[in-house]
C-alpha cells in the first residue's frame, strides 16, 4: 500500500483475489519495479536542454538564495544520525534507506533541478534525533513525517508514529540509544493521514492499550476519515500517487530528488489501533503523564480530522501539518476533496492569537522547528497570509469572470512572501492551489457552453490532429516549438497526438522529452515527479507490479459496515445490473448487526438495522469472515462452500450479485488512451 501523504492507501481489497502491490525496497511504491536506470535517472533520461539550463539559472534572481536560516534551524539540537544501515522488514527487504540520496551532498543545483527544490531537498536530508527543548525530542528523516517524543513524568508521549511499524520502531530505538528507556504512556494521532498513525504497532502493544496502560488520542472523526478517504477512490488515488510522489522513479539528478514534505514514504507494514480518547470539543485541555496538552481541532484544512497541540508548561506549539516549510496542497495531485483555504488561514490566525506569545518554539510533524517567540509569530503570520492571499485573489479574479487557468497564469505571490522559503511551492504550488480554490467554489464548468459537453480525449485528439494536417505535420511543428523551449505547448499537443495514435513512437518520444524538461524546471517536487513519471511511462510503459494479498487487517477491521456496502455499491456495473432486482438480508453473527441491500434501477442501496420479508436470500456470516474476504484471504464462493457463510432462500442470488461487481485495473493508462467505454445502453 502506498501511504498517503495525504497520501493514499489502496488497502481496500477486491472481493476476490486479484492484483495487489508487493512491498518494494528503497522508497519505491510497494510492488513497483523501477525501470532500468542510469546512476542519475531513469533509462533513456536526457539532460537539461539549454533552455531549461537558462530557465533554472534565471530563477535564482528572485529566490532568497542567501537565506540559510533553514539549514541552521534544521541542524539545531542534533543528537545522532539515523543508523547508516537500511531499516528492513523481517524478510530482509528494505523499508527505509537514505543512501540513494547521496547525490544531494553537492551544494550547487544541477541544471536538471530547480535551484529552490534542490535547496529544499538538501535541507530535508538533515535527519536524525534532535532535542527541541527540555523534554521534547524529534526523530526527523526516518519517514516523510516526524515522530515527536515528549518526556512525561513516568514515561513517553509519542506524537505521530510515522507510516509503518518498522521505521516507527527504529525511530523509538534511536531515541532510546541516547535517552533513558521508559514506557510509552500515550500515543497521539495528530490527524487522519496514514503517515501519522500507520507505524503505531511498532511503538506500542494493543494489549497495553486494552489494559489501560497506554492511551491513544485522536481528533474527532479520526477513525471514519482514516479509513474513508481511500475507499471510494482508492484505486484511482493509488495509481495517481505514483505521479505525485515519484516512488518508482530512480533517485538522482534526472529523477526523484524529494517529495517536498520530506524525502519519500517508507514501504513497511501499516497498522492502526483505535483511539481510547477522542478530542470532540473545539478546544480541550488534558494533562497526560504530567504534561498539559491543549488540543484545538482544525477540520477541513490539511485533513478532515486534524488538531494542533499547545504545551503551555513547555512553551511548545505543535502545528502538526497545518504549517510546514512550504506551500501545502489545497488539492493534492493524487486527488482528494478540495481543502478550505479560508478555514486554513483562520486556524493559523487563531493559533497566532491564542498560543504564539506563550511559546518559545513551534514544531510540526513535517520539517524542522522555528525557535523564538518573535520568529514563530512572523512565521505564523506569513503562513496565515499565504493561504488568505491565494484564496482572496483567486476569488476576486474569479468574480471578474476569469477562469482558473487564466488566474493561475498571472497570479504571483507578493515579494514579502516570495522572500520566505516556507511560502514556496515545494509540495503544493500556487498554480494548482489557485485551481483548487476555483474548483471549491465553482466546480469544473467554466460557464462557456462550448465547454459544457466537450468530446472525450481520444475523439477530440483525432479531430484535432486531422485539423492540424495529420501526425507528420504536428510532429514537425512540435519539434520546432521544442527547440524554442515551448515545452508546455509541446507536451499538450503531443499528448493529443499520443491519444490519436498511441503507437506513434516519435510522438511518444517528443511528449516524453517535453514533460522531462518541464519536470526539470518545476519548483514543486510533486510536479517534478509527475512530469518525470509521465515521461518514463511514455518511454517504457507503466511500471510492473507483483501480486500479493494485502495485509492491512487493522484498516479493514476498522471499516464501518455502512462504508463496506457503499464500496460494494460503487463497484456495481450498472450495465450488467440493467433490469435486475435483488434483495439480500445480511446478518452478522458475532456483532449482531443486520443489513438489507436492495438492487433496483441499476442502483445498490442498503439500510442498517433492517431485514426484508421479501428477500431473495439471507446471508449469515461473521464480521471476521467478511474481513478475510476484504483482505483477499478468502473469496465469497469459498466462504459459502466452507460453511462460513450460510445462505437461506435462493442461494444463487448472491452469486448473481457478485457477477455484476466490477474489478479495477490497478495500473490503468494515464498518459496514453484508455480502452474505449462502451455505451451503457444500446
Amino acid at each position: 500500500m502506498l501511504g498517503r501523504i495525504g497520501k493514499p492507501l489502496n488497502w481496500m481489497a477486491q472481493l476476490a483475489p486479484g492484483v495487489m502491490p508487493q512491498p518494494a525496497a528503497d522508497g519505491a511504491a510497494p510492488g513497483a519495479t523501477p525501470h532500468a536506470s542510469s546512476p542519475v535517472g531513469p533509462q533513456g533520461a536526457k539532460p537539461a536542454t539549454e533552455v531549461t539550463r537558462r530557465c533554472n539559472h534565471a530563477v535564482r534572481r528572485w529566490l532568497p538564495m542567501t537565506d540559510l536560516q533553514s539549514f541552521d534551524d534544521a541542524r539545531r539540537g542534533f543528537i545522532a544520525d539515523i543508523p547508516a544501515l537500511a531499516v528492513k522488514r523481517a524478510s530482509g527487504a528494505p523499508v527505509w534507506n537514505l543512501a540513494a540520496y547521496g547525490f544531494l551532498e553537492n551544494e550547487e543545483a544541477p541544471a536538471s533541478v530547480h535551484p529552490g527544490l534542490w535547496r529544499q531537498a538538501r535541507v530535508n536530508m538533515i535527519t536524525g534525533l534532535f532535542k527541541v527543548t527540555e523534554r521534547v525530542y524529534q526523530v526527523r528523516g526516518m519517514d516523510i513525517s516526524n515522530m515527536t517524543l515528549i518526556e512525561g513524568d513516568t514515561g513517553l508521549i509519542l506524537i505521530d508514529p510515522l507510516l509503518s511499524t518498522e521505521v516507527a520502531h527504529a525511530a523509538l530505538e534511536l531515541y532510546f540509544a541516547h535517552r533513558p528507556r521508559q514506557p510509552v504512556r500515550a500515543v497521539i494521532y495528530s490527524h487522519s493521514h496514514a503517515d501519522h498513525f500507520g507505524g503505531v504497532r511498532g511503538v506500542i502493544d494493543e494489549a497495553d492499550v486494552q489494559a489501560g496502560r497506554v492511551q491513544v488520542i485522536a481528533p474527532k472523526g479520526f477513525m471514519e476519515e482514516a479509513v474513508s478517504e481511500n475507499v471510494m477512490a482508492g484505486n484511482a488515488m493509488t495509481r495517481r500517487a505514483l505521479f505525485q510522489f515519484g516512488p518508482v522513479l530512480p533517485k538522482g539528478v534526472l529523477g526523484q530528488v524529494d517529495a517536498g514534505l520530506g524525502k519519500t514514504t517508507s514501504t513497511g507494514t501499516l497498522t492502526l489501533i483505535p483511539p481510547t480518547l477522542v478530542i470532540a470539543q473545539t478546544v480541550e485541555r488534558h494533562v497526560i503523564d504530567g504534561i498539559e496538552c491543549v488540543f484545538e481541532l482544525t477540520p477541513g484544512a490539511e485533513a478532515p480530522s486534524e488538531m494542533v497541540i499547545h504545551h503551555p508548561q513547555l512553551r511548545v506549539l505543535n502545528m502538526t501539518e497545518i504549517t510546514s516549510h512550504n506551500f501545502h496542497n489545497l488539492l493534492p495531485l493524487r486527488g482528494a476533496l478540495v481543502r478550505d483555504a479560508l478555514a486554513w488561514s483562520r486556524y493559523l490566525g487563531g493559533a497566532l492569537r491564542r498560543y504564539a506569545e506563550a511559546s518559545d518554539v513551534l514544531i510540526a510533524q513535517h520539517h524542522w522547528p522555528v525557535w523564538g517567540t518573535l520568529a514563530l509569530q512572523g512565521f505564523l503570520k506569513r503562513q496565515r497570509d499565504l493561504y488568505k492571499y491565494a484564496h482572496d485573489q483567486t476569488v476576486r479574479l474569479m468574480n471578474h469572470g476569469y477562469l482558473a487557468s487564466e488566474i493561475a497564469e498571472v497570479l504571483v505571490l507578493p515579494q514579502s512572501l516570495q522572500q520566505d522559503w516556507s511560502a514556496h511551492g515545494f509540495y503544493g504550488s500556487l498554480k494548482h492551489n489557485v485551481k483548487a480554490i476555483y474548483q471549491r467554489y465553482l466546480g469544473w464548468y467554466d460557464a462557456n457552453p462550448a465547454h459544457l459537453d466537450l468530446l472525450p480525449p481520444v475523439p477530440a485528439a483525432l479531430k484535432a490532429v486531422q485539423y492540424m494536417g495529420g501526425a507528420d505535420a504536428v510532429l514537425a511543428r512540435a519539434r520546432q516549438d521544442f527547440e524554442r523551449g515551448e515545452y508546455r505547448w509541446v507536451a499538450q499537443v503531443c499528448s493529443q497526438l499520443v491519444h490519436a495514435e498511441p503507437a506513434n513512437l516519435p510522438a511518444r518520444a517528443l511528449a516524453a522529452d517535453a514533460m522531462e524538461q518541464l519536470g526539470y524546471q518545476a519548483e514543486s517536487a510533486t510536479w517534478r515527479n509527475a512530469y518525470l513519471q509521465g515521461a518514463m511511462e511514455l518511454r517504457h510503459g507503466a511500471p510492473k507490479l507483483q501480486t500479493m494479498n494485502p495485509a492491512n487487517a487493522d484498516m479493514v477491521r476498522a471499516l464501518p459496515l455502512d462504508m463496506f456496502f457503499d464500496y460494494l455499491a460503487m463497484r456495481l456495473d450498472g450495465a450488467k445490473a440493467e433490469g435486475k432486482r435483488l434483495v439480500l438480508n445480511w446478518q452478522f453473527s458475532d456483532t449482531g448487526e443486520r443489513y438489507v441491500i436492495n438492487l433496483e434501477n441499476s442502483a445498490l442501496t442498503h439500510v442498517a438495522d433492517a431485514q426484508a420479508d421479501d428477500a431473495d436470500a439471507t446471508l449469515v456470516l461473521s464480521r471476521a469472515t467478511l474481513d478475510e474476504i476484504s483482505l483477499q484471504q478468502l473469496s465469497f464462493p469459498a466462504a459459502v462452500q466452507a460453511g462460513r457463510i450460510q445462505v437461506s432462500g435462493r442461494s444463487q442470488a448472491l452469486f448473481e450479485l457478485l457477477a455484476m461487481i466490477d474489478r479495477f485495473e490497478r495500473l490503468f493508462n494515464v498518459v496514453e488512451p484508455r480502452p474505449p467505454l462502451a455505451p451503457f445502453h444500446g
